[in-house]
């Protein structure tokens, strides 16, 4: 299990591949699935144009609740290995925010195990997320 915060840009898909080449090296051949989620910044929210949005995270906290989500996951389901990357700091329409990927045997476990750690991280994860629209500035209130 890997989790990660970043400042800068990542490529999501050339990440999944140098994690599982390096990462599963011993575990090939026992996943069967790999369930990959990326989420990206769109530049329309709340009906405004979004130009680019700063995402604050309280250092130590973030991390230790991302690896709780992950071992929640690990508890309901037979994970080989989950990684995921989040993004914090100025981020720009179109930057990837988020990469949660979830190696199992089988494809419902991927699929369930992916989605949860994404909700999870989506509704419990202390970020704060400032948009920066025509007028100024907002918070993004919280989808908990």
């Amino acid at each position: 299990m890997t989790v990660k915060l970043c400042e800068t840009e990542f490529k999501p898909y050339a990440e999944v591949d140098a994690y599982q080449h390096q990462a599963l090296r011993e575990k090939e051949g026992e996943f069967g699935a790999t369930s990959i989620f990326v989420g990206t910044m769109r530049d329309l929210n709340l009906g405004d144009a979004v130009t680019q949005m700063t995402l604050e995270y309280y250092p130590g906290m973030t991390e230790r609740r991302l690896g709780q989500i992950v071992d929640e996951a690990q508890s309901r389901w037979n994970l080989l290995d989950v990684f995921v990357i989040h993004r914090v700091g100025v981020i720009k329409p179109n930057d990837t925010i988020v990469l949660v990927a979830v190696w199992t045997q089988h494809r419902d476990e991927a699929f369930a195990a992916c989605r949860h750690i994404i909700e999870e991280l989506k509704h419990t994860a202390p970020f704060w997320k400032k948009e920066t629209i025509k007028d100024g500035e907002r918070w993004v209130e919280s989808t908990i």
